[in-house]
Parts: C-alpha cells; structure tokens; sequence
C-alpha cells in the first residue's frame, strides 16, 4: 500500500509551480499525493494532475480574520485525514502541521518558499510581523526536514536558528512544446519587440510602476504583463493616464501551458524586484527560469542569487536602478543591439540544459527518500 502524504498550501493551487512539481516528484516516487488549498471566487480549474486536491472555501480572503480561519480549517483537515507525510509550504501552513506533527506523531516537512517574516507586506506591520516571527522562532528548531529556494535565504536561516535547509531551487521542468499559438493568434502585434513581466505576486516594490511609466520612452516596443498581484489596478490606471493603451497589454493568471505560450513569442522578460527588504534582496523567482527556458534573454535587477545566474550564462542585462527614463534607455539599447540580444538569446540554451527541474528534483528526492 502506498504511503499517503498531504502537501499544504494557502493559496488556491492554479499557478503554483513548485507545489505542482514536488507534488509531482512525490507522486512518481510512489505516494499517493493529496494537496490542500484553497478556492477563490475567481480560482480557475485545477488542469488535469497525477495526484488529488482539496480545496477549501473560506468565508475571509484576506486578514487576521482569514488567517485564523485558515489555519484552523486545515488543524482539523489534517486531523481527520490519515497520512504518512506532511508537507507544510510558507509559514503560514507551518502552525497546524506542526501540530499535527506532535499530536499524532506524523513526520513533517517544512517547505520555506521565501523568507517569510521579511516580505514588505509585514515589514511596515511590526505586530503582525511579531507573532509570524514568534511562530517562526518556536517551531523552526523543531523541524526535522527543511527545504529553501536558495542559498541566500538557505544561510540567513542558519545563521539564526543553526539548522541549514536542503536547497531546492525554483526551476522550471523542460516544458513539452506542442501546438504553441502565434503572436497572430493570441492578439498581439506581430511586427513590435515585446516585452514580458510575468508573475503571481505583481505587486508593490516590484518594479512594476517604474516599468509602466518607462514605457513612455521606449521606442517601437510594447509590453505585456501577465498575472495577478495587488498593484495590478494601479497599473491599469497608470496606463490610461499615460494614454499607453496601444504599448501595454494585460493578461490574467494563467494554467502554465499557456503562460509558457505567451512567455515563447516575447523578446525579452523582465523581472525588476527592488531591494527593499531581505526578501527581495536574495529572491529568485519562477519566472527567470520560465524566461531561460522559453529562450528568451533576461533584464533585471542586479539582486544577489538573479545576478549570479544572469552572469553565469550570460543571458541578459540589469537596469541601473528604478527610474523610469534609465530603464528606458536600457530597454532601448537592448533593442538596438540585434547582435548582443541574439547572443543571448543562444546562450538561453546552454543555460536550460542545466537549470531544468529533472536535474533540481534529484535534491528534493533525497530529502523524501527516507519517508518512501
């Protein structure tokens, strides 16, 4: 009988790409798989995936309020399930997993997605960030198993509680190419440099205002932003009050295949973080793997772990700092430079074939292996 593991997870399990992949990984390792979010009024399908899902419906979306709801909803989830495994992903699942994990003795494994107590969201919340940080530091030396997306993050956590993380990266599966759609097809102009922002969390300190407001300076070139975050309507005003309606596109969050579409036929992707807190500084998101493996170059911020991919593989460029008129010009002397662009574009190659995620996943294999 195969051992049953319950992977939690508080967002609604669309568009999260490394909660899919480990899913994944523990499924073709043998256990049967069951992962628990939550739904949204305006959650999308679950594509069709080798494990199950559950998903929660909450009568808060946001707050103290939802939070609380959340966590206690999952304690008694989880209470009455049997399982083998637990899989607690972000701090804000750690709290009824772990107790879980004491109460019925289930071993437990502690995903850190990000550097949770840092995220600008709590920053300027010093109570808010406080009780996060208390859970944080009473249950953390307890684990057993904990995984981070990178080495950055991977040290600040032992220098602070003296236990490493195994590191998983963030990297994109080689994706299956079939059936891709035109730039014809998918409504975009066929003849301008396109330039890509994609992502889940578009939200404030990311670059994206910045970025919007630059695009009145760049030449022949239009931008397309793709997902969800908080800043998002400020953008879309932003871009009538600019009169960019004909240099700016927007697309809703989308199931990967057909993000990966719209990630294919762009020039250049764009991931523009500001190093305003701890966690932007040492991020190191989905979406530069999903550009390299799209084959497309890369502009961004110079933050520690992007930088030291970006100049590894040479693939790209990083604007100077965050006001509008230098990014433009940067964005413009990348256009203008079909040959350094092209090189690149070929060096993306190189790049995928070593960051891909059946290389990564060897890593997150070891860390459940002694669970199988």
């Amino acid at each position: 009988m195969r051992k049953k593991v319950i992977v939690s997870v508080i967002n609604d399990l669309v568009t999260d790409q490394r909660v899919n992949k480990t899913c994944r990984t523990l499924s073709g390792m043998g256990f049967e798989v069951l992962l628990v979010g939550r739904r949204l009024k305006n959650s999308m399908p679950i594509d069709d995936r080798p494990y199950a899902t559950h998903r929660m419906r909450l009568l808060f979306t946001k707050g103290p309020l939802f939070y609380s709801c959340f966590n206690v909803r999952l304690f008694f989830f989880l209470f009455f399930r049997k399982a083998d495994l637990l899989v607690s992903n972000d701090l804000d699942t750690l709290l009824p997993n772990f107790s879980i994990n004491k109460l019925k003795s289930i071993p437990l494994v502690y995903d850190s997605h990000e550097y949770f107590t840092e995220v600008p969201e709590l920053v300027n919340r010093k109570g808010i960030q406080k009780i996060w940080k208390s859970i944080e530091k009473w249950i953390f030396p307890k684990l057993e198993s904990v995984i981070t997306v990178n080495d950055s993050i991977a040290t600040l956590f032992e220098n602070e509680y003296g236990i490493r993380p195994v590191v998983v990266r963030n990297i994109s599966m080689t994706p299956v190419v079939k059936n891709l759609k035109t730039r014809q097809e998918l409504g975009l102009p066929v003849d301008k440099f396109i330039l890509i922002l994609q992502g889940s969390g578009i939200n404030i300190q990311r670059g994206a205002e910045e970025l919007v407001e630059a695009m009145q300076y760049v030449s022949d070139a239009v931008l397309l932003i793709v997902g969800g975050g908080d800043v998002l309507g400020k953008l879309k005003e932003m871009v009538i009050a600019f009169q960019l309606e004909e240099k700016i596109f927007f697309k809703p969050k989308q199931p990967y295949e057909q993000l990966f579409n719209l990630t294919y036929i762009a020039d250049l992707g764009l991931t523009l973080d500001k190093d305003s807190n701890i966690n932007y500084r040492y991020s190191l998101p989905n979406k530069l793997f999903d550009y390299i493996h799209a084959g497309i170059p890369v502009l961004a911020t110079p933050l520690t772990e992007i930088k030291k991919i970006i100049e590894e593989f040479d693939i790209g460029d990083f604007i100077p700092d965050h006001q509008p008129i230098n990014i433009a010009d940067k964005i413009n002397e990348i256009i203008a430079d079909q040959d350094q662009l092209e090189g690149w574009k070929n060096n993306t190659i190189f790049a995928a074939s070593q960051l891909n995620w059946e290389r990564e996943e060897q890593v997150l294999k070891g860390v459940f292996a002694k669970y199988v």
